[in-house]
């Protein structure tokens, strides 16, 4: 079971893992069907405000968001969605709160993905579902606890 990633980096510059690098990841997480597909966007502050603003409603960035796919499963056609990273975020929360920037972009891929799996954080025991989850895949990837 495999996650294969496409990844747009409309945000470039330091800070940003390389595609393979994220690739890497996604491909390493597990996946509720054999071969599934998720686009990686990594984004700047004003598209990153502008898309929470849209779909939200909230007129702010956000260091993550995920937009699962609505296809039909007799199509055949297993991408799960995209997911947006706001770099400038990502990289701020990673010296804001001294964590090794690599691994908090990790998490970050990890969150988004399982949100596309239809995993949730709204309820108290979904969130401890979700973080149990979460520690478990990136102890899988080599990276420490992030909470």
């Amino acid at each position: 079971m495999t996650i294969q990633l496409d990844v747009q980096v409309a945000a470039p510059g330091t800070g940003v893992p390389v595609a393979s690098v994220l690739r890497s990841w996604a491909a390493r997480m597990p996946s509720f069907d054999s071969n599934n597909s998720v686009c990686l966007r990594v984004v700047g502050g004003d598209e990153a405000r502008r898309l929470n603003r849209h779909f939200r409603g909230i007129n702010q960035a956000t260091n993550v968001l995920s937009f699962p796919a609505d296809i039909p499963k007799e199509l055949g056609i297993n991408f799960l969605g995209d997911v947006v990273i706001c770099a400038p975020i990502a990289i701020q929360e990673a010296q804001a709160q001294k964590k090794d920037a690599h691994s908090h972009w990790a998490h970050l891929l990890v969150h988004g993905i399982l949100h596309l799996q239809g995993y949730d954080h709204a309820h108290n025991k979904q969130a401890e579902e979700m973080e149990a989850l979460e520690i478990e895949i990136l102890k899988l990837l080599g990276m420490q606890n992030p909470y």
